[in-house]
């Protein structure tokens, strides 16, 4: 049988959940699979750390952004209040405003603020999108090169070819072996094998400990400000936020749409332990289905065959490894269950 996520109900399988995964060491070694871990996927938004380095490379410190800028940047948000202000309080700061961005409104990724947009029959413009902080960032860039406003979500754009090169140059993934389709903000994503992605962010682990080049010390910023700012990165009850707020400084994770998910890893007793002597580790996770509870549950068991973190830590997060599914009136009447294991290569 191919390695999955099930969920049940009694004795009856209701739902199978394909799961492929690729584990790699920083040097870009493949140390476990699940699945297919060449599968080509789409980051989605995924990429948005590499974005955000292509967002430092491009301002050259033309403006100060804080490490809640950047970790907005590399968000998803939930588009809570903190997270609007401070998208508006980065497009103040670069001398742009909402009417630049090429990204378009939508209901929030939070239940509660969609229930408080309902009752105050708000319309959501541009910065209230989950990605918002990515647009602002890149409208910076784009102004730090000289190239304007206009078109800056464009393949062509000064802006989109800086990113495209560092998305190639931290994932090792050539132009060659890399796609790219419009993503739903609006912005070129990559497409690359789950190996590539889980290499890219072992990079940023690695960088935290090991920053020699410029390059390096950007993903050491966008490393640190997302443990720093995980608030930023999702919001109230978002996995991202509460993976990263229980790992503390120890990993970085991000959500891409329709069942993608990056994490990295620094070295620690963690990776040492996996007969790792020095640097850190990505992992690169692709739901076949998109279902996005089933990755949350794919990539926590796999955090946890890898036995990184605390018991204690881990278990703090059970809700999200093995999510109980219940009716209109709160009884249990399902579960779900890993039939994978992580394989060494």
């Amino acid at each position: 049988m191919p390695d999955r996520v099930q969920t049940s109900r009694g004795d009856v399988t209701e739902s199978t959940h394909l799961v492929h995964a690729a584990v790699v060491h920083s040097s870009g070694r493949l140390l476990y699979s699940v699945g297919t871990p060449t599968r080509t996927t789409l980051l989605r938004s995924a990429a948005k750390p590499a974005q955000t380095v292509a967002i430092l490379e491009a301002c050259n410190d033309t403006f100060a952004f804080t490490a809640a800028d950047l970790a907005l940047m590399s968000a998803s948000h939930s588009s809570e209040p903190r997270h609007m202000q401070r998208a508006a309080a980065m497009l103040n700061a670069i001398g742009s405003s909402e009417s630049d961005m090429r990204c378009g409104g939508h209901p929030p990724l939070s239940m509660a603020v969609n229930r408080d947009w309902i009752k105050r029959d708000f319309t959501p413009g541009p910065i209230c999108n989950n990605c918002s902080g990515k647009h602002a960032g890149m409208l910076g860039g784009a102004k730090a090169l000289g190239a304007g406003f206009a078109d800056y979500h464009l393949q062509q754009h000064p802006m989109q070819i800086v990113v495209k090169r560092v998305v190639e140059d931290i994932s090792g993934v050539d132009a060659g072996n890399m796609e790219w389709a419009v993503d739903g903000c609006n912005l070129p994503a990559p497409a690359m094998p789950l190996i590539g992605m889980a290499t890219m962010y072992a990079r940023f682990a690695d960088a935290t400990g090991n920053a020699r080049s410029g390059q390096e010390q950007r993903m050491k910023r966008v490393f640190e400000a997302m443990c720093a700012h995980p608030e930023m990165v999702g919001g109230e009850k978002r996995f991202c936020t509460e993976l990263m707020s229980t790992y503390g400084n120890l990993l970085i994770g991000k959500l891409g749409a329709d069942g993608c998910y990056g994490v990295g890893i620094r070295e620690s007793e963690c990776t040492r332990s996996l007969g790792l002597p020095t640097g850190g580790i990505g992992i690169a996770v692709k739901i076949e289905d998109g279902n996005i509870d089933i990755l949350y549950a794919a990539v926590m068991e796999i955090l946890t065959q890898l036995k990184i973190g605390s018991e204690e830590t881990r278990k703090s997060l059970q809700n999200w490894h093995t999510p109980l599914i219940r009716n209109t009136v709160g009884i249990i009447t399902g579960v779900t269950s890993h039939m994978f294991s992580v394989r060494k290569m």
